[in-house]
């Protein structure tokens, strides 16, 4: 590889691992490990050994990957010991995989406090433990712990440490931030020190997220000669996290010039991957991630929207595509008319640009948000409107009336419980229909009753789920009486989401409209004729 190739080091598995509230299952690990893989990163450290059942089950039965280097994790020796005799060293060496990445100890502060032992029974430790796992396997990473630390307090002691690992024959030394305390311009003048005793090309940064540096950490290292970057997806980590590699990989190639094994191609997937990462944590997607997030490249402002509709370079520092994502034009009370047909055009809805109307529905959108309705986060509303000014939204259904009823009272079993009842009256097919239903809530009431009418009619409706609910209070100071906005997101079985608004002063009266649009924003997308006669435009 050239000099200016940086390998990358995926530690979701094992690091990310210990975030607080994610816990992988085997299952994870498989699926986590197979889509690196298929970017491209050169090692995938899948957990402990010995540590957990999950992880024991993982190295049992390993992906197999055609790209990366699966790395087992593990620590040296235990003082008093020895290498040959120390049951957690042999747990580490114990599965198939090409690599392991062996902690130790470099700040005199830890050794003589955690590990409880001196300084030279260290060196031993580090020593003899690498000597040991080079007979087994083709390549031994050292993270040196709390170097950064250790360096700063004793030196010395610190780069005896890190040179007795490169002497054994660890192919890396990983220089470790693990307090996360280490900001960007100590990264780069303490790496560059220890690049008088270690050449770069051996050597790895692995940065924790305490300050917020854990991206700059790395890039500082890299700019004073590492050539191995670890890290995370969506900087998952114990405390604040580590060093997100969905950042990093663009950083490094689009923007530093670096080459690492990650493909142009691999680049353009980073925004798919890190959003299934979130979907399999259960997570919802930060929206304002840096490159991937879903506001990574949205605009707002009329100016802005205007300028990026000339030339994106006006307001964006790449173009979206390169990692897979895409521009967000977003409408609100700051929107003009560039944003309108912006959105227009996002929506495949033809329009000429001196149309009328276009100055109408900018009037209506900026009226509505200032009652409380708010576009910017509910684009599927937005598209309703626009295409009912234009005519073009069947009337799927008419409501004309429902009623909703909460009871909380004691079952047979003695257990105080509270039930929501959902009562609808439809038209549909020239028919009128009445339907009852319970639920967990009132709109979920509401919404299984609304199906039971519809689903018949619009079997595509089957698919469509709720993902998230988020309620408003808009004027806190009316109490009770306050005006109220309900955003829905929801999704169907092809993994489309979309996004939905109601306001009201009634808190169900705001959710139902904002049901009503996510059911037909379904209907209007697929493409599905209409059911209520007389009333099929468009």
């Amino acid at each position: 590889m050239s000099e200016d190739h940086v390998y990358l080091f995926d530690t979701t598995l094992r690091d990310g691992g210990q975030t607080q509230g994610i816990d992988f299952n085997c299952a994870d690990k498989q699926l986590i490990a197979n889509e690196l893989d298929n970017i491209g990163i050169d090692y995938i450290e899948g957990g402990w050994p010995g540590a957990n059942p999950t992880d024991n089950v993982f190295f049992a039965s390993p992906p197999a990957l055609k790209n990366s280097i699966l790395t087992a994790f593990g620590m040296t020796r235990r003082p008093g010991r020895s290498a040959e005799n120390d049951p957690g060293l042999a747990d580490l060496l114990e599965p198939d995989v090409r690599a392991v990445c062996m902690v130790g100890k470099t700040w005199d502060f830890h050794v003589t406090l955690a590990l409880e032992t001196d300084l030279e029974e260290n060196i031993r430790m580090i020593d003899e433990s690498i000597r040991l796992s080079r007979t087994r396997l083709r390549e031994v990473l050292f993270d040196a712990e709390h170097f950064f630390d250790g360096y700063k307090e004793n030196p010395e002691y610190a780069l005896r440490c890190i040179k007795t690992a490169f002497d054994a024959g660890a192919r890396w030394v990983v220089l470790c931030d693990t307090n996360g305390g280490t900001l960007p311009h100590e990264v780069e003048k303490i790496v560059s020190s220890v690049t008088d005793y270690i050449p770069g090309k051996y050597i790895g940064i692995h940065a924790h997220n305490d300050t917020g540096n854990a991206v700059a950490n790395s890039l500082a290292a890299v700019r004073a000669g590492v050539r191995q970057v670890q890290g995370t997806l969506n900087g998952l980590g114990e405390r604040c996290g580590n060093a997100d590699l969905v950042s990093l990989i663009p950083t490094l190639v689009c923007k530093m010039g670096y080459k690492t094994s990650v493909s142009e191609a691999g680049i353009a997937k980073l925004t798919s991957l890190s959003r299934l990462l979130d979907e399999r944590l259960n997570r919802q997607p930060s929206k304002n991630a840096p490159y991937v997030g879903e506001s990574a490249f949205s605009h707002k402002g009329g100016l802005h929207v205007s300028a990026v509709e000339k030339d994106p370079r006006t307001y964006e520092h790449l173009d979206p595509a390169v990692i897979g994502n895409k521009r967000h034009i977003v409408v609100s009370d700051q929107s003009g008319r560039a944003n309108i047909l912006a959105r227009f055009r996002d929506a495949g809805i033809e329009i000429e640009p001196k149309d009328p109307r276009i100055k109408k529905l900018v009037e209506i959108v900026k009226e509505n948000e200032y009652n409380g309705y708010a576009y910017d986060g509910a684009e599927a509303s937005f598209e309703l409107l626009a295409r009912r000014a234009l005519g073009q939204v069947p009337e799927y259904f008419r409501c004309s009336s429902f009623r909703v009823i909460d009871e909380r009272r004691w079952n047979a079993q003695g257990k105080l419980i509270t039930l929501s009842e959902a009562t609808v009256k439809l038209e549909l097919s020239g028919e009128n229909f009445m339907a009852v239903s319970e639920g967990n809530g009132p709109i979920n009431a509401l919404d299984s009753a609304l199906r039971k009418v519809l689903t018949p009619a619009y079997p595509q409706l089957a698919d469509l789920k709720l993902v998230d609910f988020k309620v408003r209070i808009l004027t806190p100071g009316d109490g009770t009486a306050a005006i109220t906005r309900v955003l829905i997101e929801s999704a169907d079985g092809e993994g489309e989401h979309w996004s939905t608004v109601g306001v009201s002063t009634n808190i169900i009266d705001a959710s139902y409209n904002a049901l009503r649009d996510s059911l037909i924003f379904k209907l209007q997308r697929d493409g599905v004729q209409c059911e209520l006669e007389n009333n099929c435009t468009g």
